[in-house]
């Protein structure tokens, strides 16, 4: 085979293997019953989803069909007239990767897959994303590329395959490519080579952004014309469906609920309300409706001059021994890093996530703000995304016994992770004296009652006010005393994944 022809065909694999799902099944038994999931990592962070029982042979088969590519790809690449040093020969997208105005590094782009294929220059070391290694004046290109990967759109999100379909693209990354890699969380962007592009004259802070991708990831059918593909939609992480829309001047972040319930976005206002009583700092939620289904609205807490820096990459900046605890190991790095009030910020929204019983505070869904352009750190970003609470996906019974909750970032049961908590004398219990009324009048607005009935709204009010008693008699009684050991830790950062519950 020629070594054009090679290339073409190493190009065309890379591609089929992209498009291809990752990963492995597993099998679990409860209580008798055997449960399938299709398990994979997507950005760093450990993806799960349950399979129905007549997924699981085609994805098996697909899955079965990656591995065959990647074997004759690995193949192809052993081929004595593979290219080695001539990489560039596969089509590639030239760009400078920028944060703001600062050159950070040159950098190419596969065509085929939308990853990082090359760096070659580096301006400036210490503009590159939080976690990004540099040895020897080289950056970690698989560390850039997981990073790169994390700013796409995952593809566990409910709709996603559908719109990739209409949208005509094979991936995600590539939906990062057609936007610069805008994004309305942080400064970074790609700049095409032989382009004029500057970062005032395109940020979506400053300038406005099609609705195009964000009416596609909501089920609208493609345009007649030429879709316009400017928008931070392509730049959204996690699962549950979502868009970002200019509502009165300000960046809104829309965002919906699984089925059958669709209560994340109300349970988002009930966290709120209770974080408003503590005095702890949070992004303000309301629910808006749309085609007769509730959405959360919050706008973005993120300015021109500022951007969000996730958990997960302030995780990553030092090396982590076997016995140290998750949660030692993340307050170990902000002091690294000369970030402030980690452990005073981790109490606060610990005892919130055992209040509403969060079970998907993975360490993307919070982080750290900083200046975009003198990278002095501001503090931690205030608290967000806490709607995977409060039962959501659970009956009632469920929500008595408590047995089937789950616990991030630290602890797998939230009584563990509530022995992290140094300090409980800033908590008003006062405050929290009419959390009962919050929760049933924010649950039994007008539309409400065809997803939420009355036994609902009581099994979630009695399992808020028991767990408020529980905090209160610890609170007391005990002096705490952080138990910082590696028992019961969480093992692996996993997203919460809604897709077979998401028919919408």
């Amino acid at each position: 085979m020629e070594e054009r022809e090679l290339l073409k065909k190493i190009a065309e694999l890379a591609a089929q293997v992209n498009d291809l799902p990752k990963g492995y099944i597993s099998k679990k038994t409860i209580s008798g019953q055997t449960y399938y999931y299709h398990q994979w990592s997507d950005g760093g962070v450990k993806q799960s989803k349950y399979l129905h029982e007549e997924e699981i042979e085609p994805l098996s088969e697909q899955i079965e069909r990656r591995k065959a590519l990647q074997a004759e790809l690995r193949s192809l690449k052993a081929k004595p007239s593979a290219p080695k040093a001539k990489r560039n020969e596969v089509n590639s997208l030239r760009c400078t990767l920028m944060h703001k105005n600062v050159k950070v590094a040159e950098i190419e782009l596969d065509d085929a897959t939308g990853f990082i294929q090359k760096i070659s220059t580096v301006y400036a070391p210490e503009h590159l994303p939080v976690g990004v290694p540099v040895r020897r004046g080289v950056p970690d290109r698989a560390e850039l590329n997981l990073w790169w990967t994390d700013r796409s759109i995952p593809a566990s999100r409910s709709g996603v395959r559908e719109a990739l379909e209409t949208l005509e693209i094979t991936s995600t990354k590539m939906l990062l490519v057609r936007c610069c890699g805008l994004s309305l969380s942080d400064q970074y962007w790609i700049c095409p080579e032989g382009s004029d592009f500057t970062w005032d004259g395109i940020n979506f802070f400053e300038h406005g952004f099609s609705d195009d991708i964000g009416d596609v990831l909501f089920g609208a059918e493609k345009k007649a014309n030429n879709l316009d593909f400017s928008s931070p939609d392509n730049t959204s992480d996690g699962n549950l469906k979502k868009r970002w829309k200019i509502v009165n001047g300000k960046r809104c972040l829309v965002k919906g609920g699984s089925n059958p319930f669709r209560q994340q976005p109300f349970n988002e206002v009930i966290a709120a309300g209770i974080m408003e009583r503590l005095g702890i700092p949070h992004v303000p939620y309301s629910v808006t409706w749309n085609k007769g289904a509730p959405y959360s609205v919050c706008e973005d807490f993120v300015t021109k001059d500022t951007e969000l820096v996730p958990a997960w990459r302030i995780f990553q900046t030092q090396k982590r021994k076997n016995n140290v605890s998750v949660y030692q190991h993340f307050v170990h790095c902000c002091e690294m890093l000369g970030i402030e009030g980690a452990v005073p910020f981790l109490d606060r929204m610990i005892v919130l996530d055992y209040l509403i019983a969060n079970e998907d505070r993975h360490m993307n869904n919070f982080g750290v703000l900083r200046d975009a352009e003198t990278l002095k750190w501001l503090g931690f970003a205030p608290i967000y995304d806490s709607g995977s609470s409060l039962g959501y996906d659970k009956m009632p019974g469920q929500m008595k016994s408590e047995r089937d909750i789950i616990c991030k970032p630290f602890k797998n049961h939230h009584a563990e992770q509530l022995r992290l908590v140094s300090d409980f004398d800033w908590i008003d219990f006062a405050a929290l004296s009419d959390v009962k009324e919050l929760i049933a009048d924010t649950l039994s607005v007008d539309g409400a009652e065809e997803f939420i009935d009355e036994a609902r709204i009581r099994a979630i009010t009695e399992a808020v006010e028991r767990r408020v008693e529980n905090l209160y008699q610890l609170a007391m009684n005990q002096t705490p005393t952080q138990v910082n050991t590696t028992e019961d830790d969480v093992e692996e950062d996993i997203a919460e994944d809604y897709t077979p519950k998401m028919n919408v």
